[in-house]
């Protein structure tokens, strides 16, 4: 990381909040795909996309994944199983957060929805530890997409190689890297510090 930081971006789920959503679709589908399998086909499901790029509402999104994956719900089963995915914020996660300089700017980058959003930034309190929270579903912009990535350089007015992003998923940290931002893939909150203290902004 030799080029200067002044953005660090979070992906959400995953990195900052855990998330049971695949656990539950391997159940409900009897352990017919892995769970790389799952997320595989959750992320380049066409329904998954729209849905979290606001383009359709709840509703249609669980009638049509229901019948995409075959799971054996009903709609109502469904929306309330998937509005408790996130589960929690990681220990420990709000504590490093709270540790970043404050000459960097803290802001998120996260595929999400209209059910999930208001959990994540109300109940969870994730809203005021950031200065930006970019949102797939109020962007209309997804992960892995050029554009998305794009628009965050856009609107931070800055250089991709002065964001340090950390995201879970090597399809978008793999994306973010191709911008030029420094992107790092974690899967844990130690990991999280660990990336930090390299780079020198804790």
């Amino acid at each position: 990381m030799s080029n200067p930081i002044r953005i660090i971006l979070f992906d959400i789920g995953g990195v900052l909040v855990e998330f049971t959503g695949i656990s539950s679709l391997q159940a409900w589908t009897g352990n017919r795909l892995t769970q790389d399998e799952l997320w595989r086909k959750w992320l380049y499901s066409s329904f998954v996309r729209s849905f979290e790029s606001g383009e359709i509402g709840p509703n249609t999104f669980a009638d049509q994944l229901i019948t995409e994956m075959e799971l054996p719900v009903s709609r109502k089963e469904f929306i309330e199983a998937f509005s408790v995915w996130p589960k929690a914020v990681f220990p420990g996660a709000v504590e490093i957060i709270s540790r970043i300089s404050s000459k960097y700017v803290r802001a998120t980058l996260s595929n999400s929805n209209v059910i999930h959003w208001p959990r994540l930034m109300d109940e969870m309190g994730l809203r005021n530890l950031f200065a930006y929270h970019f949102a797939s579903h109020l962007m209309g912009k997804l992960k892995p997409d050029r554009e998305v990535f794009e628009h965050v350089v856009s609107v931070l007015k800055c250089e991709p190689s002065a964001i340090l992003y950390l995201d879970d998923q090597s399809l978008n940290v793999e994306a973010a890297q191709l911008i030029g931002f420094q992107a790092v893939w974690v899967k844990e909150v130690q990991e999280i510090e660990r990336v930090l203290r390299d780079a020198n902004v804790l």
